[in-house]
């Protein structure tokens, strides 16, 4: 189970991969990420907006309303309402990006992840290949992904440790 905010659900849409959030069983978003994905993206005709609303109709991403908790540091009310859902439930893992969501998630006992996370975890559990791995990496800051250079690199070093493990 993992909860998350709108930056993931947004970029795996974009470049095709949403399903990989399979791979956490429950995904679930809170309103406030909904209206921002599906509602707000569908009236600026954005085609991820769709595929995320496919998703929930489907029913494996649940969406739920949730009461703000008190979070130490400014954040946006979608990153908000996704750490309050996330302490609401139980669930240590949320799919945050953005570096203060992430640093108010770990004030809150919470692990934050990233969707870098996400594609390493499919590789790891062969969901996806080393090259897909790598196009789906390269097509998400085609389509406007924010990564820093050294963070990219990590990346693609951790992904070939996942690859090389595998083969012994």
């Amino acid at each position: 189970m993992i909860v998350s905010n709108a930056t993931p659900l947004i970029y795996l849409a974009k470049v095709g991969k949403l399903e990989l959030l399979k791979i956490f069983g429950e995904v679930y978003i809170p309103e406030e990420v909904k209206v921002e994905v599906v509602d707000k993206g569908k009236a600026l005709g954005k085609p991820d907006s769709y595929a995320i609303e496919k998703a929930i109709k489907e029913g494996w991403i649940k969406v739920l309303k949730v009461e703000p908790i008190d979070i130490p540091i400014k954040l946006h009310s979608g990153e908000v309402a996704v750490l309050s859902l996330a302490k609401k439930l139980g669930i240590k893992d949320v799919l945050v990006d953005e570096k203060p969501a992430r640093f108010a998630a770990k004030l809150l006992n919470l692990k934050p992840r990233g969707t870098l996370f996400v594609l390493l975890k499919a590789l790891k559990e062969e969901v996806i290949d080393f090259d897909e791995f790598i196009d789906t990496l390269n097509e998400m800051v085609r389509q406007g992904f924010r990564l820093r250079e050294e963070v990219v690199i990590e990346a693609i070093k951790e992904a070939k440790k996942i690859i090389n493990r595998k083969k012994n």
